[in-house]
């Protein structure tokens, strides 16, 4: 395995949509990887930045998903050596869970158009900060979880009081989906509960947001190893 950003996602159909696009456009060469397919990991070594997308199953349910534990071993591996880590949804929920936070169920299923409280830490943030106090956002989660001891929170909701966190300088988990757009509506239609899928109106203000927290976290990760993209699967 060469030495580059990854994507691990946990089901066929959550890919890193924006995420995948806005790598592309800065030329940042990244592989995908599912490891419920069988897919390796990468050690934390290969690293030069790591994203986690979301998934249906639980952070800690290795019974069922053995290779959970692989990636939150992953995970806590790049923190600890510096490397940026974007985790998205169970993404968040697995960067929480590696670095000594609980993870279990919320109180409600928090499904489709909604919006975050961003905190007084979020809005100094270098990522989710200079937005305003408030994101629109797409939610896709049933779980929750506890802070891990010296992380910062960044974002809220009234049902979930942890949506996004960071942890130390470049590692970041978010609870919901800013990298969902209009072009991911077919999935949305096909896979989220019936009558919670976004309009065409929120996801184009979602994507906005998206594109400017994801360029921000692609900035702040930007004295990382850079080539142009290449043979890429996924």
């Amino acid at each position: 395995m060469s030495r580059t950003w990854w994507v691990i996602k946990h089901v066929a159909f959550e890919g890193p949509a924006l995420i995948g696009t806005m790598l592309d456009a800065k030329g940042i060469r990244y592989e995908v990887r599912e490891p419920f397919e069988g897919d390796p990991l990468p050690s934390p070594p290969q690293c030069v930045g790591l994203v986690v997308m979301g998934g249906p199953m639980n952070a800690m349910d290795d019974a069922a998903h053995p290779h959970l534990a692989a990636e939150r071993a992953l995970i806590r591996g790049c923190v600890e050596r510096g490397v940026p880590v974007l985790a998205v949804c169970l993404g968040a929920q697995l960067l929480a869970a590696a670095l000594g936070g609980r993870v279990y169920e919320g109180p409600a299923g928090e499904f489709g158009a909604g919006r975050v409280a961003v905190t007084e830490a979020g809005r100094a943030d270098p990522v989710v900060g200079g937005l305003g106090v408030a994101l629109p956002v797409v939610h896709w989660h049933g779980d929750t979880f506890d802070l891990p001891d010296g992380a910062v929170l960044l974002a809220g909701s009234d049902a979930y009081a942890h949506q996004a966190f960071r942890f130390g300088d470049s590692a970041y988990g978010l609870q919901f989906h800013v990298e969902l757009t209009v072009d991911e509506l077919p999935v949305l239609r096909a896979h989220m509960p019936p009558g919670t899928v976004p309009d065409v109106d929120h996801l184009a203000r979602v994507e906005e947001v998206g594109r400017t927290v994801i360029g921000a976290f692609l900035e702040l990760s930007s004295g990382r190893e850079r080539v142009h993209p290449e043979a890429r699967r996924g």
